[in-house]
């Protein structure tokens, strides 16, 4: 069974609905034991990262996340700020994260003043390493944006993609069991399926 952590940011219910769409079972849960119980789990999230750190704190998630990916080792993807929430420290509230994986998470700066912030809508993802995750993936592939920080990740053996957008970023990582991703997949339609139904085959 994949949970989806519920934690009142972002709207869980597209993922579980392209989820559903695959044929694979999933639940949204706050629920503790549900989340320890999991094969495998998925942090989404959209808004300040700060928030979104107290609200995982609050509902006694934090240390959950940290046993289940770091002790336990289990599959767990992040989705947009859920995958900055991965990170050690975000500029975004300078407020520390969940340090699943040794990166930091910064605000754009770009140079180009023609480039819009938040970077929104489709780009393409370079793949930097093989993964199972990316396994029978669409040449080209294309997904959508919508984010404001980025990921910077300390160790590059940990970055799986990366999007140029003004200056290359990182848009996807893994770390093991520990994956991340900047885009949405469940807004990104075949690109997207195609990632959401290897992540459930780890």
């Amino acid at each position: 069974m994949t949970s989806i952590i519920n934690y009142n940011l972002g709207n869980p219910k597209s993922i579980k609905n392209m989820l559903s769409y695959l044929g694979i079972d999933a639940v949204i849960s706050d629920d503790l034991n549900t989340l320890k119980s999991a094969d495998r789990i998925i942090l989404p999230g959209v808004g300040h990262f700060a928030h979104g750190m107290n609200q995982l704190d609050i509902l006694g998630m934090s240390d959950i996340i940290k046993e289940y990916a770091l002790t336990a080792q289990r599959p767990i993807l992040g989705i947009c700020l859920g995958m900055q929430l991965m990170t050690n420290f975000s500029e975004e509230g300078d407020v520390e994260g969940l340090c699943l994986i040794d990166a930091q998470t910064k605000k754009f700066q770009l140079q180009d003043k023609s480039l819009k912030i938040p970077h929104m809508g489709w780009n393409e993802v370079s793949w930097q390493k093989e993964s199972p995750v990316l396994h029978g993936l669409s040449e080209k592939p294309r997904y959508y944006f919508v984010h404001s920080y980025f990921v910077e990740c300390n160790n590059q053996n940990d970055v799986l993609g990366t999007t140029h957008y003004g200056q290359d970023f990182v848009s996807a990582f893994q770390h093991n069991n520990i994956i991340g991703m900047q885009f949405h997949p469940e807004k990104s339609h075949k690109f997207g399926m195609e990632l959401l139904q290897n992540f459930t085959k780890l």
